[in-house]
């Protein structure tokens, strides 16, 4: 009896063994080791997922129209926001929120942590979670999650540096300015993700067409309604969608992190203007919406701000939009 039940037990030991192995194996069959957050829902203007990159980017409809660029109040604010010009746009799709950490590591299969290391591995992180926005990102970065998602959804990517659209024949991301990466082209006719231009992003966060309600903030006059910012953010990054949306539906447009944006930062004109994509060069790239540690006057839907295009910091991160 003791020789059965001691080669029952042997047996036991031995099916449980193989079946936590087979276990195993299908776990590593799965996104990458993804945590597996909300994520977005691949909402209007997304595709079904392809080679292995799960990330659903929701997009919502932002209509054609035209807008008052810029800040008409000389008393608030820095020169470059006026002249105020009329620029018309075509309508195109944004991201509901700014891409979140998880969407970030499904694309590109790095966490914050790593991110952040890549700049300086002895600065702090500023919020980690599933949903909360990416950041330590630079314009550069972007390029890169814009073509690799593009391409693991089907689409045609938007960019394309000497001569290719793989961002794996690119190289290595530059750490500073960069020649070659600073010539990308938008390939005509590309339907995939890409960083708004500077006006996209400025006519989506007043609300679209005529601006409505010409707030302030990305939907509101008070800023506390719609965005994390240096007097209530606890001086750290909050989970993508906690605040109020604007009109759009759009969330986090005023605070919680900045924005890469396409354009070369220039001073505006005052000329009208149709679907404009910004100086063909330059020094320093926009990035729009101020984040959390900046004051109420820093996340106006108005205000501009610039960095080169290598800089990773705690307070930059970006949104999509695809045509």
């Amino acid at each position: 009896m003791k020789t059965r039940q001691t080669i029952l037990c042997v047996f036991a030991v031995i099916l449980a063994f193989t079946l936590a192995l087979t276990f195993a194996a299908c776990g590593d069959d799965d996104n990458g080791g993804g945590t597996g957050g909300t994520g977005g829902t691949g909402g209007t203007g997304g595709t079904g997922g392809t080679g292995g990159i799960n990330a659903e980017i929701e997009m919502i409809s932002v209509p054609g129209g035209s807008f008052q660029m810029g800040n008409p109040d000389s008393s608030v604010g820095e020169s470059d926001e006026r002249p105020v010009h009329t620029v018309t746009l075509t309508g195109f799709y944004m991201s509901r929120t700014e891409v979140t950490q998880k969407e970030w590591y499904d694309v590109m299969g790095t966490t914050v942590r790593q991110q952040r290391d890549k700049a300086n591995s002895s600065w702090s992180l500023y919020g980690e979670g599933d949903n909360y926005p990416m950041y330590y990102v630079s314009w550069y970065d972007a390029l890169v999650f814009c073509n690799k998602l593009s391409i693991a959804k089907g689409l045609t990517p938007a960019y394309r540096i000497n001569n290719s659209t793989d961002p794996a024949v690119w190289g290595s991301v530059p750490t500073d300015e960069n020649a070659t990466w600073d010539a990308v082209e938008v390939v005509s006719g590309s339907n995939g993700y890409r960083l708004p231009t500077e006006a996209q992003w400025e006519y989506a966060a007043k609300g679209g067409n005529g601006s409505p309600g010409n707030y302030t903030y990305a939907g509101s006059n008070t800023v506390g309604d719609v965005a994390w910012y240096s007097s209530n953010s606890g001086s750290t990054t909050h989970a993508v969608g906690t605040k109020a949306p604007n009109g759009l539906g759009l969330y986090d447009m005023s605070g919680n992190v900045s924005e890469w944006c396409w354009d070369w930062y220039e001073s505006y004109s005052s000329e009208a203007q149709t679907d404009p994509t910004g100086a063909s060069s330059g020094s320093d790239r926009v990035h729009r919406g101020g984040s959390w540690n900046w004051s109420a006057q820093e996340v106006r839907s108005a205000v501009r701000f610039y960095s080169s295009s290598s800089r990773r910091d705690a307070i930059l991160g970006f949104r999509l939009v695809r045509p």
